[in-house]
């Protein structure tokens, strides 16, 4: 680890590179961030980025690339059909994974549509220790429902078991068990549970799904977008993977899987993503529809000097440098929010910060949207735009009813070497401030609402002018910046 102690007793991560290239930020005043959340219908993914100082919506297609990553995209080999960059990306997936087959596509979310056309069936269900919103619309699209098993411990927003995003192997066993092994379509793992704090799983948790699956003739698939931050974790948290580098720790995991999959923004550091996988059967089936939605079978949709740069991203990945980064900044957050009573997501998880919204905001109901009224809240105070997870993410069923989601929260996500201390410790700041006038912060309710994925581009609107409150009180206290 880089965390380094100081001469003053201080202890803070430390960013194991330099920055060689800039780009300008800009951090427009309070009353132009009221104005362009309104026009955003205060939906933070309909901030245009001018108007946004810190972006931490996401870590998807937005951490930094390294020098070598950046000097690779120029040999690239454009060819439509046998590229040689293909071959170099199969190659790289080959040696990290242990798998023979690999189906480009031009990002995970479309390896999900892929994968669900080809297994779930109408009627079939999809276990899994949480969902993904993507993952869960393309099962639904196709028929099927999600069951969700997480252990106990991971819908407690404070706690400290180290492997939140473990699946429940009892409930696992009584679910093949209820449903019988011909209506399940196969059975999903994520790692690095993304709308539960970028929670990890452990390795054995793993071997005992694989198990199961096993026993039963069960089809295991991984979803290893954040495959990263849950290689950092298994290594720092898991006693019995302590002396095992990340190689070893990796291949463990993919040996364990019938098929991996992956977003390159995420995996990687280079928009894309592809299929992994040994078994020749799926692949053949996979294969078929791979020309049909995305591209041929040597580029799947990406650029491929994107490819070129995802090659060399997945082998710095292997480097512990590099998948230390953002958790040991994600942690120095957590911690400082935590001592100064802001409600966080413990133990720290990877992929950003998570505040407890329902707690932040405990006086705006959950149907009025209270992790999507903090990210709004907060943009008007810092200018930094984060994303809600919660109810908002959620979608109505076919009755139209809304369920409630099990956990509100912020996300701050914390790309790998982007950021510097001092712009988390500005988050922190106006984190505090605004926590310090929480109650000024009032509810959401849709205005336009698409009916999938509503949090992507529907628009909100208030039931009161608190916006306009905060943003008074804030350049009353603060100024205008």
């Amino acid at each position: 680890m880089n965390r380094i102690k100081f001469f003053n007793g201080e202890q803070i991560p430390l960013e194991m590179h330099k920055a060689k290239i800039i780009q300008k930020l800009n951090l427009v005043p309070v009353q132009r961030r009221l104005e362009a959340v309104r026009e955003a219908g205060y939906n933070t993914f309909l901030l245009k980025n001018t108007d946004i100082f810190l972006d931490m919506l996401t870590d998807s297609g937005v951490n930094a690339m390294s020098d070598r990553q950046q000097a690779a995209m120029m040999v690239a080999d454009d060819s439509y059909a046998g590229s040689q960059t293909f071959t170099k990306l199969e190659t790289k997936c080959e040696e990290i994974f242990g798998t023979k087959y690999f189906l480009p596509a031009h990002q995970g979310r479309a390896c999900e549509n892929i994968l669900a056309q080809v297994l779930v069936k109408p009627g079939s269900i999809v276990p899994m220790n949480y969902h993904f919103t993507t993952t869960k619309a393309h099962i639904v699209l196709n028929g099927g429902t999600v069951v969700e098993l997480p252990i106990e411990e991971a819908l407690q927003t404070r706690s400290d078991c180290p492997f939140k995003g473990n699946m429940d192997l009892e409930k696992l066993s009584d679910v093949i068990e209820k449903y019988g092994v011909e209506k399940i379509s196969f059975v999903r793992m994520e790692a690095g549970t993304n709308l539960i704090g970028g929670q990890p799983f452990s390795l054995a948790n793993l071997q005992g799904v694989q198990k199961l699956c096993h026993e039963h003739g069960l089809v295991l698939v991984l979803d290893a977008s954040l495959l990263a931050d849950n290689l950092y974790f298994i290594q720092e948290r898991e006693t019995a993977c302590k002396n095992m580098s990340v190689s070893q720790i990796t291949r463990s995991i993919s040996d364990l899987v019938d098929v991996l999959y992956f977003s390159g923004r995420k995996l990687g550091c280079a928009r894309g993503g592809g299929i992994c996988t040994n078994n020749e059967e799926l692949y053949m089936k996979i294969r078929e529809l791979i020309p049909l939605y995305e591209g041929f079978l040597t580029y799947g949709g990406m650029s491929v000097r994107e490819m070129e740069a995802m090659a060399v991203g997945l082998e710095e990945t292997m480097d512990e440098e590099m998948i230390n980064q953002g958790p040991q900044f994600i942690a120095y957050m957590v911690g400082e929010l935590d001592k100064r009573g802001i409600p966080v997501v413990t133990p720290p998880g990877g992929l950003g910060c998570h505040i407890n919204a329902a707690e932040f905001v405990d006086h705006i109901p959950q149907h009025q949207y209270p992790a999507g009224a903090l990210a709004a809240a907060l943009y008007i105070a810092s200018g930094v735009r984060g994303m809600e997870r919660g109810t908002m993410s959620e979608q109505r069923d076919e009755n139209g009813n809304e369920p409630l989601a099990d956990l509100e929260l912020l996300r701050l996500a914390v790309p790998r070497r982007v950021f510097t201390l001092s712009q988390v410790k500005y988050v922190i700041d106006r984190v505090c401030w605004l926590y310090e006038n929480r109650r000024l912060i009032g509810g959401l309710e849709f205005i336009d609402e698409p009916q999938n994925l509503r949090f992507f581009f529907g628009r909100l609107g208030t039931f009161s002018d608190w916006p306009e409150a905060l943003a008074e009180k804030f350049q009353a206290d603060l100024g205008t910046l």
